[in-house]
């Protein structure tokens, strides 16, 4: 059963321009949220993130009105665990989505066939009703609330409408645009009406975004835009694609390969048709903000523009390179699960500021209620810490980040466990238990274990993470009866 706190009445000064007391006839307006998160963007593949061969003008204006981060990192490397962390602010293992959702379910150690040491642990492929989302607690205190495009949280009767958002458009159990002409309509997705022929699906989900924005501008509102993009499949607009197949000869850049794992993996950013992809979610990104500045909502509106996990470079195409990150998508190295993230809080981020304290996607839930002046939660966003003290330019002590993912991703990546504890991260390979430890803040490729440097440090942290595991009851992987050495 679902619970919620008491709703109570409360003055919020963040989103407005000029200060209220609490004896004022008229109260400051409660602000707004707008919610970018974007499917499978690397750390680097922003132009504000030091990309120069894809094209983000309005995602760059947007870091430059507010903080961007360089530590903040996804609860998993890939995608529905990180996303049911960012609604509920808790991590995986306590949800019990520790993997991407297949509606197949041939990621569970049941149906398991591939050739591994370990059987991946089981995983539920949804949602549960039980779980309270940021959207639920939200409506409970008068928001308006919307969906908008990649839902991958379990079938129907776990969409987004189910678990606190009024309107869904496009949320259902796929994990990419897989009906119709993917990318372009028809879209063949029950959650979506399709548009004329050819419409672009970024671009659609964005206009749908403001057309919500218009209708609920008199009360609070959370609009969430989860693009599909710039997830497979690889299509893009024709002419963005030759726009940078000239981009790319002009700039003299070709395909370079280096080796993770048993994967090649891409070192320089120059595929034309991903780049395409960048750019019309950077478009689309830049309809919405637009649109809060003709409606004037912009100075009481929060926007967090964030990704679910890496960039995907070891696989499925290969195309972007996370460098000077290590790995992508499906790996625990930084690359995998360390994303670009910026936040604008108006009255409370000032313009161009960078943080580079470490932040978590299950930080958001209770940051995003003391952005708007709702009390905190701790008993729903348990894992969750506010950053709003980083945001107003302070320090704040945090906790060691924690992650499990005892499965094999498609990506080549193993199942691990990690720990990051001040500069030190530790990831725990669960295959035969050796660790690999790292000074992020001095190695930031991750390119030096120093394991054998630091024996103490390792054991330390290795048993921290197992007694982590232990608190959280997270599942392990088994071995695999069918593997023979």
């Amino acid at each position: 059963m679902k619970f919620f706190l008491p709703v109570l009445l409360v003055v919020c000064l963040a989103g407005s321009t000029t200060s209220v007391r609490a004896t004022d006839e008229s109260p400051s307006p409660t602000p707004n949220i707008v919610y970018f998160l974007v499917d499978d963007l690397g750390w680097t593949d922003l132009g504000c993130y030091g990309s120069t061969f894809y094209e983000t003008p309005n995602i760059d204006r947007l870091a430059a009105s507010g903080m961007r981060f360089t530590s903040a990192y996804a609860a998993c490397p890939v995608c529905s665990p990180t996303r049911a962390s960012i609604l509920t602010g808790r991590y995986p293992v306590r949800t019990s989505i520790t993997d991407f959702i297949s509606p197949s379910g041939n990621n569970q150690p049941d149906n398991w066939k591939r050739k591994t040491p370990l059987l991946p642990a089981p995983y539920s492929d949804r949602l549960q009703h039980s779980e309270v989302t940021i959207a639920e607690h939200l409506k409970s205190h008068g928001y308006a609330t919307f969906f908008a495009g990649k839902w991958h949280l379990g079938p129907e009767g776990f969409f987004p409408e189910d678990q606190g958002f009024d309107f869904n458009l496009g949320g259902i159990e796929r994990g990419g645009p897989y009906g119709g002409k993917r990318y372009f309509s028809p879209y063949g997705n029950s959650r979506l009406s399709d548009g004329p022929d050819g419409e672009h699906l970024p671009d659609r989900l964005a206009t749908e975004t403001v057309r919500f924005i218009e209708q609920h501008q008199e009360q609070p509102f959370l609009a969430y835009l989860s693009f599909y993009s710039v997830h497979t499949p690889l299509i893009a607009r024709e002419d963005l694609v030759e726009k940078y197949k000239s981009k790319r000869e002009a700039m003299g850049l070709s395909a370079e390969w280096g080796v993770e794992g048993q994967r090649k993996v891409r070192l320089v950013q120059e595929h034309a048709v991903y780049a395409g992809m960048v750019e019309a979610m950077d478009a689309a990104v830049g309809k919405v903000l637009s649109a809060l500045d003709r409606l004037h909502l912009t100075d009481r509106t929060v926007v967090v523009f964030m990704s679910d996990n890496g960039g995907l470079s070891t696989s499925e195409g290969h195309p972007t390179s996370n460098l000077p990150l290590r790995g992508g998508k499906g790996w625990m190295y930084e690359g995998g699960i360390r994303e670009p993230m910026i936040v604008r809080a108006p009255s409370v981020t000032q313009s161009g500021e960078v943080c580079d304290e470490p932040v978590t996607s299950t930080d958001f839930f209770p940051t995003l209620l003391e952005l708007v002046g709702l009390p905190l939660a701790p008993e729903l966003h348990l894992d969750g810490e506010s950053f709003v003290p980083l945001l107003r330019g302070k320090s704040r002590e945090r906790d060691p980040l924690f992650w499990h993912y005892p499965h094999y991703g498609n990506q080549g990546g193993a199942p691990t466990g990690c720990i990051r504890d001040g500069d030190w991260k530790l990831i725990e390979f669960y295959e035969d238990g050796h660790v690999e430890l790292y000074n992020i803040a001095k190695d930031i490729s991750e390119s030096q274990d120093v394991s054998g440097q630091y024996p103490d440090i390792a054991k330390s942290m290795k048993a921290q993470l197992a007694r982590w595991r232990e608190e959280t009851h997270a599942v392990m992987p088994a071995e695999n009866p069918r593997w023979q050495r």
